[in-house]
């Protein structure tokens, strides 16, 4: 039986996997237009298993392409002739494997010029390509049809060399442009990081032919071609309702997707027999919230690597007036290299999906804040569990109004959480005391972004029963207004019949508000909640 595939490259005959026979079909045909084609993406996107695919289809459709598979992962420290003698090692290995596969033996000939090639540098690689694309063709009499178009695709190509870098994409750039019959007749080019962030040289790209291929984020639709796989082995099936939960908590991140059904199909325990239901996903969705993995790893470091990228996603997710892209700023740059943040619609920057936007606030967040001792008045014995009713629904609305006493209670201490910027400091707080009140009364909690910046949608799940809690930063009477409106539309889109905004007042002289109304046909519990903004000896 086939597996949700979530370590390494994903094989068909091993696990389950999206066809993507759209996107194959348009790197097919640039291909077959000869274009040199570059895909830089994050890791665990799928890029890698997406183009072995798409070879392999090609290789099926017209067998005179010849495909030559390489990958420079353990070149980086590499000299000079060290790197050119292991690629072309690779290259002889691939050739002898494409022969093999296709039941055919290359021509004396051409065995003879492999073993008495050696590849020094670019020009040497130069000549190599000219004299291997007869030589090929001169295959034609045997039996194994003639192979005249070499297809180059190099892996992890951000793992080459900085020494050889520039020569090394000249020299693919004088093929490209050259007037003989090209080889190799198309290249495509694979990794994290882009040619221009490779630091080649000062001067103008010299792969400026590149063709970008953009391998978009798995759809609706191909999450439920990919689930409908494992359902039509196993026989369990996912509720709709499951599948766009969580294309939404994943925005089809391919990783995140097979992660979460990785854990939904082998690590819950639910019957065979059982549809797989929004309760279940719950489950599996708090599991990945709290655990470690090697792409919350990845996500972890790198949204580590750099001080400033704090305050730039806080930014991000905490004003809805959000922060332009800029596609020449250093940071922004960064952190799209890394799969964190991306350009909306709008030409605003974005977190990627829910689920990175929960880790991120959880990594920003300290694990201890100092106040936890005053969530509650001394004097009444207070907890949490006390917010549970008997009948087992949550009492948000004391419990709301316990936070916005504990903020008054604590006056000037926040500003002393450590490692918090003081703007972001009372939705940290917020996050926190629900964060720990979800887990000691056994509930789920959800991120729900609908616009990847300005606005925190908690989405609290117990009992099946719904609660949101909305949280932004003040930004004036009308984003205040306005955003009551968008929690009434969301709570009608989730049938949620509690919702609560809560807005953090930075201002100088901001005044405590408290509102219970009804918006849209639903009602809604408003706190507007002033942040102490200095010490009183800094007064």
């Amino acid at each position: 039986m086939r597996r949700f595939g979530t370590h390494g490259r994903v094989r068909p005959e091993q696990h389950y996997i999206v066809s993507r026979s759209k996107e194959i079909a348009d790197f097919i045909s640039r291909i077959k237009d000869g274009k040199y084609i570059v895909l830089f993406a994050p890791r665990q996107t799928g890029k890698t298993t997406f183009f072995r695919l798409a070879l392999e289809v090609l290789a099926t459709e017209d067998p005179t392409y010849f495909p030559i598979q390489l990958d420079f992962q353990t070149m980086r420290n590499t000299a000079p002739p060290t790197f050119y003698d292991r690629l072309y090692q690779m290259i002889c290995m691939q050739i002898e494997s494409v022969f093999q596969k296709r039941s055919g033996v290359p021509s004396e000939v051409l065995t003879q010029f492999l073993k008495d090639t050696t590849l020094t540098d670019d020009f040497s690689m130069l000549l190599f390509f000219k004299q291997l694309a007869s030589l090929l063709d001169s295959d034609s009499h045997k039996e194994v049809q003639a192979f005249k178009r070499v297809v180059l695709l190099i892996d992890e190509f951000d793992g080459i060399p900085q020494t050889v870098v520039s020569d090394f994409l000249y020299a693919l750039r004088q093929i490209y442009l050259s007037d003989e019959m090209q080889c190799p007749y198309s290249v495509g080019i694979v990794g994290v990081k882009s040619i221009r962030q490779l630091d080649y040289d000062r001067s103008i790209s010299p792969f400026n032919i590149q063709d970008e291929f953009r391998l978009p984020n798995f759809t609706v639709e191909q999450v439920q071609e990919l689930f409908g796989q494992y359902t039509a082995e196993v026989g369990q099936a996912f509720a709709p309702e499951v599948i766009e939960a969580l294309h939404k908590q994943t925005a089809g991140q391919p990783f995140l997707v097979n992660r979460l059904a990785q854990i939904l199909t082998e690590e819950l325990d639910i019957p065979k027999k059982e549809t797989l239901t929004p309760v279940h996903f719950a489950k599996a969705h708090t599991r990945l919230l709290r655990e470690g993995n090697t792409n919350i790893d990845h996500l972890r470091t790198n949204v580590r690597r750099d001080r400033r990228f704090e305050k730039l996603l806080l930014q991000i997710v905490s004003y809805e007036s959000g922060v332009l892209f800029n596609p020449d700023d250093a940071l922004m740059n960064a952190l799209v290299t890394y799969g964190v943040i991306a350009e909306g619609p709008d030409g605003m920057c974005e977190i990627v999906n829910p689920i990175y936007q929960h880790r991120i606030l959880q990594m920003f967040k300290p694990t201890v804040n100092g106040l936890e001792n005053v969530y509650f008045p001394e004097e009444t014995g207070m907890h949490f569990i006390d917010y549970l009713t008997p009948t087992g629904q949550l009492e948000m609305e004391s419990l709301l109004d316990n936070f916005q006493a504990f903020i008054a209670r604590a006056g000037f201490r926040i500003l002393q959480v450590p490692d918090t910027p003081q703007e972001y400091v009372g939705q940290h707080l917020l996050y926190a005391y629900l964060d720990h009140f979800v887990r000691i009364v056994g509930a789920d909690m959800f991120l729900e972004v609908q616009t990847g910046r300005g606005r925190i949608d908690l989405l609290i799940i117990h009992n099946q029963r719904k609660y949101i809690v909305e949280t932004k930063i003040w930004e004036g009477i009308r984003y205040y207004e306005a955003g009551k409106k968008q929690l009434a539309a969301y709570m009608k889109l989730e049938a949620a019949v509690e919702g609560y905004y809560v807005v953090f007042d930075h201002r100088q002289h901001p005044e405590t508000q408290v509102e219970t109304e009804e918006v849209d046909g639903v009602e809604i519990r408003s706190y507007v909640i002033p942040v102490v903004q200095r010490p009183p000896s800094a007064v």
